[in-house]
């Protein structure tokens, strides 16, 4: 028997359907049920290739105990995070204010009135265990803490709701002008923090890496070395075991601080900002084979499993798999991980050997007895070792790499079961379409295409972005999600801000490669439209800044966010900044720079006293500090947009001055005509570099 998820678009709220606990979707109808039967609300939220929210579905969630006193006593609410940010960045923010810290699956209490949380935690066991008590008990104490403590649970909802709406509020403008000290401070912070030292997993943390990157540029005062710690940053993803060496794509994470064993899901948004990373280390001037690998690799995987007929991406992959079709249940990393058996049988004697030589493999293994691939050294790797990865291929998906053009997706668990793979059992995807995910892997493919010079990489961002374009739109408004042709959810700031993101991106991609040039101002175009509706819906009018969720879609939240802290995915507000200042440049209306100078007014005392939390808006203060337009001849532009010139925007102009090359706009000034490259390079990185 099944519960109301049953019907959901959603992946991860389908995997608690037959869940014994009575769920109920996010809804008003929900709502006003807990209110009328005096019941607090248990709101749990999660992801569907997240391992511990699947740990909790099988374990506590099955319980048929739990169930009955969770029926009886609360009315159980079920969130997608992917299909709700707003709500899952509110509670997240409370659950770490509560308990000091958060994580997914997110399970807090709350008051049904109100709507404000009074306890959380993230994943219970069904018995006491690693430290935590078991889910029963918890229960039952939470509902006799509701019944017997109305004064303190008043309190409570008084304090947090208060503490929330502090915390929706940014400090606001301390100085009347933005300091390029806090831009110096911020690029060191960011230094630090990608380094990352000691213990401990290790994630990519892309806008921080990011943003390191861009401290190459000058000659900070810092015990932190930027070209190497941005490098070792590269080869850590490129070379460890958080790639798939295989099949190509990036996992999320990896539980070590060696970059050895993965949580071994695959998100989208990792994946589009790691090919734009590996690409702009590659234009700084770090030609590391590996790097063009990776990307190469990644791309492949992207197009082979992870791209609807449609163009669009999907989101994710599951971290588990079935071995057999008789399991019960999945197992973490059985898609990806080899024995050494496996690998004696698999390969001769010459291709183990240069293998063992290249990757960290053995007969004992590193991940419960067996192999996860990782590289023990940069370069290029030999054809040998790239044989014997071409025959992993085929013992992992039943065809060589070359004539496997698709791989369909399994999407749920009884499909993967019961579909004859020729090879191994492949992890569940979940194939809903988030706008946001899909922009950051256009941004990736953007870049990689203009770096690369690669059409076959802005082929595939173009039909992606048109997807969005085309099918996005419902009563003239960009929705975030696609479930197999169905749109949902109203767009919120980081749907925008990374879409128009990737149409600037695709603009100047466009100007490298001969057969897009003429093309070039359909995306510029497209960006200005898209950022005309992020400005009207979502633009903060009293204090700057973009909301996270649109003026007609908040009323269900307790307060309503202007996010500046970056996670694993950058920013809105960050992103959002930089935007402003790029179409101020390219399309000459002023307007888009007085709103990213007030957005950055509205953070400035994050930027200053903070910088450690907005890696992203680090970057866009470097933006507005070093505005550069360049405008010049399509041969020019084939050469410069390639090279690493962050803060630059490029324009393709027929019409130059007399003997000149290009012309350099440096903000609202130009310089004197650049008449040679070798000008023109200088004028760029002076004004780009001070």
């Amino acid at each position: 028997m099944t519960n109301r998820l049953a019907q959901s678009q959603s992946l991860y709220l389908r995997k608690h359907a037959e869940n014994p606990i009575d769920w109920w979707p996010w809804c008003d109808d929900a709502i006003a049920t807990a209110r009328q039967e005096d019941k607090p609300i248990f709101l749990s939220i999660g992801y569907s290739s997240c391992h511990w929210c699947t740990v909790m579905e099988g374990e506590a969630f099955s319980d048929e105990s739990i169930a009955a006193y969770m029926n009886a006593n609360f009315l159980p609410i079920k969130i997608d995070r992917e299909e709700r940010p707003d709500l899952d960045s509110i509670y997240m923010q409370a659950l770490q204010m509560m308990v000091g810290q958060g994580g997914w699956p997110l399970n807090v209490f709350l008051l049904p009135e109100s709507l404000v949380p009074f306890y959380g935690g993230t994943y219970f066991p069904v018995e006491p265990r690693y430290g935590r008590p078991g889910f029963l008990r918890v229960l039952q104490q939470i509902r006799h803490y509701y019944d017997t403590e109305k004064e303190k649970l008043q309190t409570i909802q008084a304090e947090m709701l208060d503490s929330l709406q502090q915390a929706a509020i940014p400090p606001g403008s301390i100085a009347e002008t933005l300091d390029i000290q806090w831009l110096f401070k911020g690029l060191v912070m960011s230094t630090r923090i990608a380094k990352t030292e000691g213990p401990g997993t290790r994630f990519p943390m892309i806008p921080y890496a990011d943003t390191a990157l861009r401290g190459t540029r000058f000659a900070l005062d810092s015990q932190y070395d930027a070209d190497a710690i941005t490098r070792q940053r590269g080869l850590d993803l490129a070379l460890g075991g958080i790639f798939d060496h295989v099949g190509g794509g990036f996992h999320r994470y990896t539980v070590d601080p060696t970059w050895t064993v993965p949580h071994f899901e695959k998100m989208l948004y990792d994946n589009g900002q790691i090919l734009e990373y590996l690409a702009n280390l590659w234009s700084a001037g770090v030609r590391e084979p590996a790097f063009e690998r990776a990307i190469a690799k990644t791309v492949e995987w992207l197009k082979r499993e992870m791209t609807a007929p449609e163009g669009y991406f999907y989101a994710a992959q599951d971290a588990d798999s079935f071995t057999t079709p008789d399991d019960v249940e999945p197992e973490e990393g059985a898609f990806y991980v080899w024995s050494f058996d496996e690998l004696q049988e698999l390969l001769t004697k010459a291709e183990y050997a240069e293998l063992e030589k290249q990757f960290t493999v053995s007969k004992a293994g590193n991940f419960e007895g067996k192999n996860v691939l990782q590289r023990r050294h940069p370069g290029a790797l030999s054809q040998t070792a790239e044989a014997a990865l071409d025959k992993l291929f085929v013992a992992r998906y039943g065809s060589d790499s070359r004539s496997l053009e698709i791989f369909p997706p399994a999407r749920n668990n009884d499909e993967a079961k019961t579909t004859k793979w020729q090879g191994r059992i492949p992890c569940v995807t979940d194939t809903k379409a988030i706008v946001a995910w899909n922009s950051l892997t256009i941004s990736g493919l953007a870049r990689s295409a203009a770096v690369f010079g690669n059409s076959e990489y802005f082929e595939l961002a173009k039909k992606a972005a048109n997807f969005i374009l085309e099918h996005q739109w419902k009563g003239d408004r960009l929705h975030r999600l696609n479930y197999d042709g169905t749109v949902s959810v109203l767009a919120q700031s980081e749907d925008y801000a990374l879409f128009i993101k990737a149409l600037l991106d695709l603009h100047q991609a466009s100007l490298v490669l001969d057969s897009e040039a003429e093309k070039a101002e359909f995306w510029l175009d497209k960006a200005s439209n898209v950022q005309a509706e992020f400005d009207e819906f979502l633009w903060s009018i009293e204090g700057g800044g973009y909301y996270n969720t649109a003026k007609d879609a908040s009323g269900d939240l307790i307060v309503r966010e202007r996010s500046y802290m970056d996670n694993a995915t950058p920013a809105a507000n960050g992103i959002a900044i930089a935007n402003l200042v790029r179409l101020a440049l390219l399309s000459e209306d002023l307007s888009h720079l007085d709103r990213a100078e007030q957005t950055l007014q509205s953070f400035s005392s994050i930027l200053e006293k903070s910088p450690q939390a907005c890696p992203s808006s680090i970057a866009a203060l470097d933006a507005y500090l070093h505005p550069l337009l360049v405008r010049t001849t399509p041969a020019q532009l084939r050469d410069l947009i390639p090279q690493y010139f962050p803060t630059v925007v490029f324009k393709s102009e027929a019409e130059l001055p007399a003997g000149s090359v290009g012309l350099v706009c440096q903000g609202l000034s130009c310089l004197e005509p650049a008449i040679d490259r070798q000008q023109l390079l200088e004028q760029i990185r002076q004004y780009s570099d001070r």
